[in-house]
Formats: structure tokens, sequence, C-alpha cells
């Protein structure tokens, strides 16, 4: 296959998922497929990768994949941008919050005779629950204020003449 083939497979491969034909994007994967996914323990198969392809598929509406780099070389396809998506369906047991997202997502696609073999991908998982209200960061009015806590729960136990 040539470079621009494999571009196109793995530009092929995010459509299908953005368009909701993700029985169409499965089929871009080799059987021997293998997805090393920033953040979890292990890789995961074929099967594994589609029972997460699918939890995140039914979590995220009108998903949409906007790449501002593709670089392609001999079988490799790196791919970096954006996924937007509305949180319409439960995800890692939080319900909808019907929250839009944007992610910033990195990818890197091994394709062999025009099928994905091996996957790395990367999102900004931090940002993801951010936006989905899981975790918050404080913003500069509070810094102070929990500095200060920090300082009174550290220094409660230690008379002033001690530290000064």
């Amino acid at each position: 296959m040539s470079v621009d083939q494999n571009k196109e497979t793995v530009v092929q491969f995010f459509k299908s998922f953005d368009n909701r034909q993700i029985e169409q994007a499965f089929q871009l994967m080799a059987p021997n497929f293998v997805a090393h996914m920033m953040g979890m323990p292990a890789p995961l198969d074929a099967s594994e990768f589609k029972e997460f392809g699918k939890s995140f598929y039914l979590a995220f509406d009108q998903g949409k994949h906007v790449f501002d780099e593709i670089v392609a070389e001999n079988d490799r396809v790196v791919t970096a941008g954006t996924f937007t998506a509305i949180h319409q369906g439960e995800f890692q047991g939080l319900p909808p919050t019907g929250k839009p997202i944007t992610i910033e997502v990195a990818h890197v696609d091994v394709v062999q005779d025009g099928l994905i073999v091996k996957h790395w991908g990367m999102g900004n998982a931090f940002g993801l629950m951010q936006q989905l209200g899981i975790v918050s960061i404080p913003g500069p009015k509070l810094v102070p204020h929990i500095l200060k806590g920090i300082a009174s729960k550290v220094f409660k136990n230690y008379p002033l003449s001690l530290i000064v």
C-alpha cells in the first residue's frame, strides 16, 4: 500500500466513527489489531478496543475529529488535532450531562494491507473530565484561600515562636 492509501485508511477510520458508522470503522481493523491507549493499564486487543470504542461512541454524540496534522511515512500515520462532541450517554458511570466537549487528540497508526494493525491513542482525559464537571481547577481568586487553608492545617500544631 502507498503512503497516501495508508493515510486514507486512517482518515476513513475516524470519519466512520464521526459519521456514526461504527461497524465500517471496525472493518478497517486487522484481526491482530492492538491498541495502546494512554491511561489504560494494558494494550487492548481488537475485541477490547471495539468495546471501548462502542462505549465512547454511545456516550458522545455528534463526534467530530478535526486533524491539524496528518503525517505519514511508510506504514505509519500520525494524526493530531481535536475531537468535539456532546455528552449524551453514560460514560464511565457518569450520567449524560448534555455538555459539549473539545479535547486534544493524537494518534499513531500502523497500516498493513489496507488495515490498521496497531494504534496508539492519546487524548486529553483530564480536560475531558474537567469539561464534564468531574474535576475542577480552582480559579485565580480561590488560590490564596486554598493556600491559606493548607498553611493553617500544616502549622496549627506548632506555636508561632517555633515557626519564626
